[in-house]
């Protein structure tokens, strides 16, 4: 418990945090990764270079500093946080140098005129509770994994048992393990950390898994980025029979029990963890309402395996929207029928709505269900995210059932 005298300080430092916190952090984490070498497989350089992880941990510290007097409001953040801690294997012998390198950042930053004994004293003695706060939840959560069925702590050697291309940006790769005995079971919409070594340099990445549980496998499903380091080496260099080691599952964005419909609304690779999502809500006897976003019909990655469940599941419904017309907006791609013509499941795919440009407040409107009292999860780029749960927010959909997740750090939307 942290003294009055240190919670008031911490409070004292919200408007330095406002201003300038996005400095002190990008600080923050030159002296972490440049002092630390063996923290730095646990950082991925795109989102350092691009800004996301300063911006995330400056959110993450403003608000600690704003609800210092009641920590619990965060436990959204901390569940957040624990699980991507959990995917990357984020032990208690890691927050020595964290800590030390932000109290560094903090006088360096700040300087002598704000970053005062007291000031500093204050930001030691908080790190030091949320650090204790988070190798708490992590602990119970590594234990809770090793113990379950099919469970296991640190990694575990998984080989290449299939690779799949979904489309032109997206592979799929499926892991089954290498000791040939079962593997833990997860919810759907959870991730699972993979560690590689590239060009001889340990590096982790946490992917959604994009297949239901079924106890003897895994498969993620990797969008190749420009200039990415892993997914590159993922599309070019990882093939059948290779052999990864992978962290158990972990993620908190999971489908929320009860019977209201379920909207799943993705842009580009965010369609990966919709699919173990839509399979959970189909077997529950749910309505779905399928919304997916791509540039074009040849990054569409899953759409013939979405449409597949048309023929059996009455109560799924999809919307496709591209940016641009390729020539396949308007249900082209669909099953030849019976000969006799009907086929029911080839006419529901054939006559999907479908739109062309950006998703807007409009498509949804329409694709929506009358009412608005759903469970609608959206996942996809940032911007896209902004957009659609703004939109959501303006049609009457309940903020507390909008559910979203980022593929890298959590920002502010």
């Amino acid at each position: 418990m942290l003294s009055v005298p240190h919670r008031n300080i911490v409070k004292a430092t919200v408007p330095v945090l406002e201003q300038g916190g996005e400095a002190l952090t990008t600080h923050f984490y030159r002296i972490l990764l440049q002092d630390h070498p063996e923290v730095r497989p646990l950082f991925n350089p795109a989102h350092q270079a691009d800004g996301a992880q300063p911006r995330a941990l400056a959110n993450g510290l403003l608000k600690v500093a704003r609800h210092i007097d009641q920590l619990d409001v965060l436990g959204d953040l901390f569940a957040v946080i624990v699980n991507k801690h959990v995917s990357l294997q984020i032990q208690p012998e890691h927050y020595p140098a964290v800590g030390a390198s932000l109290l560094q950042a903090i006088r360096e930053v700040l300087g002598p005129d704000l970053a005062t004994d007291d000031v500093v004293d204050a930001w030691a003695a908080t790190y030091g509770l949320l650090a204790g706060m988070l190798t708490s939840a992590e602990g119970q959560a590594y234990d809770a994994l090793a113990a379950a069925p099919g469970g296991w702590r640190g990694g575990r050697a998984f080989r290449v048992a299939d690779k799949r291309e979904e489309s032109k940006e997206i592979t799929s790769f499926t892991f089954a393990p290498a000791d040939g005995l079962p593997v833990l079971a997860f919810a759907p919409g959870q991730y699972i950390g993979l560690r590689l070594f590239v060009n001889g340099v340990d590096v982790r990445r946490n992917y959604s898994l994009s297949a239901a549980a079924n106890g003897r496998d895994y498969r993620i499903s990797v969008k190749r980025e420009p200039g990415g380091v892993v997914s590159n080496h993922l599309h070019d260099h990882v093939g059948i029979d290779d052999t990864v080691h992978l962290f158990p599952p972990a993620g908190h964005l999971t489908l929320q029990a009860g019977s209201r419909p379920v909207v799943l609304i993705s842009g580009g690779v965010g369609i990966t963890p919709m699919l173990p999502l839509m399979s959970a809500a189909l077997a529950a006897g749910r309505e779905v309402r399928f919304i997916h976003c791509a540039r074009d019909a040849g990054v569409h990655a899953f759409r013939d395996w979405v449409d597949g469940h048309l023929e059996h599941h009455p109560a799924l419904s999809t919307f496709y929207c591209y940016e641009r017309h390729d020539g396949r907006v308007d249900g082209d791609n669909v099953d030849g029928g019976n000969d006799d013509g009907h086929n029911d499941a080839a006419s529901r795919r054939a006559s999907a709505p479908h739109a062309v440009g950006r998703l807007n407040r409009a498509h949804l409107a329409e694709w929506l269900p009358g009412h608005r009292d759903v469970d609608a999860y959206v996942i996809g780029p940032k911007p896209f995210m902004t957009s659609v749960l703004q939109d959501l927010r303006a049609l009457d959909v309940p903020p507390a059932q909008c559910h979203y997740e980022f593929f890298g750090p959590a920002e502010v939307l």
